[in-house]
C-alpha cells in the first residue's frame, strides 16, 4: 500500500489544455472547506497486471506515479493523506468480489466480467457500479483466442467437438466461447468445457492434458510465443467487439468525483506514455508484469491487436448490451439496463479539461500507425495495414512497407550474422498483428512473388488457390522474399 500526502506530490508539468464549459453535472468543485475530519482517504484499486490491454489504466499508473500526480491537492483536499491500495488479480471476477466487499473502489476488467459486475451491484443495497471509461478495445473482437498444442492435428475450432477445452470461467474469453456456441447453434456440451486459470491452463496444454485452452489478452499470443502452442481461433471470428474498461462504486464516485476524474486523466497519461515510446514501454511493462516485451508490443505497439482508447463508443455500449443478452439467455444473469449503468460524464470531462476533443476521438476507430522509411526496399511506409516490423535482438525495432520487404530484411539480417528477436506482420483476413514465424502463407509466383500472411491455415490455402500460388511456411516465405529481393 502506498501512502503519501498531497503536499508531497509534485505538480504535473504545464497545463495541458483549458477547462472548456461546465462540469457536465459532476460535483467537481475543488474549492471550499477541507473534508471534515478526513485527513486520510483510502482508494482500493483492482488491476489485472498481466492482462496487457489494461496496463495503461493500472500497473503503469502505479509504477510511473501518474495517479499521484493527478490526485486533487487543493480546496477540500488540501493536506489530505492518500492511501493507494493496489491489488493485482489474474481475471475480472475477483475484482468484482473485492468491489462488492468495498475493499476496492475502482476496478478494471473485460467486457463479460464488466457486465456481470454491473448486474451484481444491482443486488447491492449499499452501492451500484458504473462503467466510467474504456481502456482498450478491438472492434472486431480480437484479443481473446483459443490455442492448441503446437503438435495438435486440429486447425479450426470445429475440430474440438467433444474435446477437453479449458477457459477461465466468467472471463471475456469464456464469453467468446459462449457466443461462438450460441451463434453456431452448438449445444453447451459441444466442448468438454472446464475452468482453468491462465497459469494452470498453460501448464495443462504444455503437458498435453487438454486439447485446447481459451484465454483473454495476452495469452493466445503469449503461449505460442513461448513455443508450445498454436492459435486456431481468434475472437475476431465472432465479428463482435471486445473491450476492457474501468468500473467504480457509485458511493465512492459521488463522495469523491474529483478522484474518479483524476484516475481517468492518469490513465490518459499512461496511454500517451506508451504511444510516445512503445519499445521502452514494452520493456518496462515486461519488468513489472513478467509478460514478454515482444508480446506486450504486439498489443500496445503501433497497429497493435488492441486500440488504446478511453472513449466509450456507442458500438461498445451496444456490445455490452449484447453480452447481457448472451448471459441472460444462458440464465447467468437477469435483466440488466446497460445504458443506465454506463456513465460517460467523467471521461468526457477528463478529455475536456485536458484540451482533448472527445467527440473526434469517439468517432475514430483507427489505431496509431506504423510509419517511417523502408530502408531495404527504399520506399516510404504509406499503408500501415501492409507494414511489418523486426525487433532486432538487443537492438531497435525496424519497420518495412510490406510482408515481402519485411521477410527479405529478415533474411538479410540473418545473413549478416544478426538475430531478430521477433518479426511482426499484419495477417490478411482479420487484419490482426501476428508473429511471422507462426503465420501460414499464400505465396505467388514471379520474380517478386506476392507473399500474404494468414493466421489460419485454411485461409492461406484458399488464398493460395485464388492466386494460383502455393501454401507455405515461414521458411518458405522467407526464401521466396529473399529470392525476389
Amino acid at each position: 500500500m502506498n501512502t503519501l500526502r498531497s503536499a508531497d506530490v509534485p505538480v504535473l508539468g504545464p497545463v495541458l489544455g483549458p477547462v472548456l464549459g461546465p462540469v457536465l453535472g459532476l460535483a467537481l468543485c475543488l474549492a471550499g472547506a477541507p473534508l471534515a475530519g478526513a485527513q486520510e482517504i483510502t482508494l482500493g484499486i483492482g488491476t489485472q497486471n498481466t492482462t496487457t490491454n489494461t496496463v495503461h489504466t493500472g500497473v503503469v499508473l502505479k509504477e510511473m506515479g501518474f495517479l499521484e500526480k493527478r490526485l486533487p491537492k487543493t480546496g477540500k483536499y488540501a493536506g489530505a493523506t492518500w492511501k493507494l491500495d493496489w491489488q493485482n488479480f489474474t481475471s475480472g471476477p475477483p475484482v468484482t468480489n473485492g468491489m462488492m466487499a468495498n475493499k476496492l473502489q475502482i476496478g478494471g476488467m473485460g467486457d463479460y466480467p464488466l457486465v456481470v459486475n454491473g448486474f451484481n451491484f444491482t443486488q447491492n443495497p449499499e452501492s451500484k457500479s458504473q462503467l466510467v471509461s474504456v481502456a482498450a478495445y478491438s472492434i472486431t473482437g480480437s484479443g481473446n483466442g483459443l490455442v492448441v498444442h503446437k503438435d495438435s492435428p486440429h486447425f479450426k475450432i470445429d475440430d474440438l467437438k467433444d474435446k477437453t477445452v479449458t477457459v477461465p470461467f466468467g472471463s471475456a474469453a469464456h464469453g467468446m466461447l459462449l457466443k461462438t456456441m450460441q451463434d453456431r447453434k452448438w449445444p453447451q456440451t459441444f466442448f468438454k468445457l472446464a475452468s482453468q486459470t491462465p497459469e494452470v491452463g498453460a501448464t495443462s496444454l504444455q503437458e498435453k492434458k487438454i486439447e485446447g485452452h481459451a484465454n483473454f489478452v495476452p495469452f493466445a499470443e503469449l503461449l505460442p510465443f513461448r513455443g508450445f502452442a498454436r492459435k486456431i481461433f481468434d475472437g475476431a471470428q465472432t465479428n463482435a467487439p471486445t473491450f476492457h474498461g474501468l468500473v467504480v462504486r457509485t458511493d465512492f464516485a459521488e463522495k469523491h468525483p474529483e478522484v474518479v476524474l483524476a484516475y481517468i486523466k492518469a490513465s490518459i497519461d499512461g496511454m500517451n506514455w506508451i504511444k510516445a515510446d512503445p519499445k521502452l514501454a514494452s520493456e518496462k511493462i515486461e519488468q513489472w508484469t513478467g509478460i514478454a516485451k515482444e508480446v506486450v508490443y504486439m498489443f500496445m505497439g503501433p497497429m497493435g491487436i488492441m486500440n488504446m482508447d478511453l472513449t466509450i463508443k456507442p458500438q461498445l455500449v451496444k456490445h455490452a448490451a449484447d453480452v447481457a443478452g448472451v448471459l441472460q439467455s444462458l440464465d447467468r444473469i437477469k435483466a440488466f439496463d446497460v445504458k443506465a449503468w454506463v456513465n460517460e460524464s467523467y471521461v468526457r470531462q477528463a478529455y475536456q479539461e485536458m484540451g482533448l476533443d472527445y467527440g473526434k476521438q469517439l468517432a475514430d476507430f483507427s489505431n496509431y500507425p506504423i510509419t517511417g522509411q523502408d530502408r531495404l526496399c527504399g520506399v516510404a511506409i504509406t499503408d500501415p495495414t501492409q507494414a511489418g516490423q523486426i525487433w532486432v535482438k538487443g537492438g531497435d525495432i525496424e519497420s518495412y512497407s510490406s510482408p515481402r520487404c519485411t521477410l527479405a530484411a529478415y533474411a538479410a539480417l540473418k545473413k549478416s550474422g544478426k538475430e531478430a528477436g521477433v518479426v511482426y506482420l499484419q495477417e490478411k483476413t482479420y487484419g490482426i498483428k501476428v508473429f511471422a514465424d507462426h503465420a501460414f502463407y499464400a505465396i505467388g509466383g514471379g520474380a517478386k512473388p506476392d507473399i500474404v500472411p494468414f493466421m489460419l491455415k485454411g485461409d492461406a490455402e484458399s488464398h493460395a488457390a485464388k492466386i494460383k500460388g502455393k501454401l507455405g511456411t515461414f521458411a518458405d516465405a522467407v526464401a521466396a522474399a529473399s529470392a525476389g529481393s
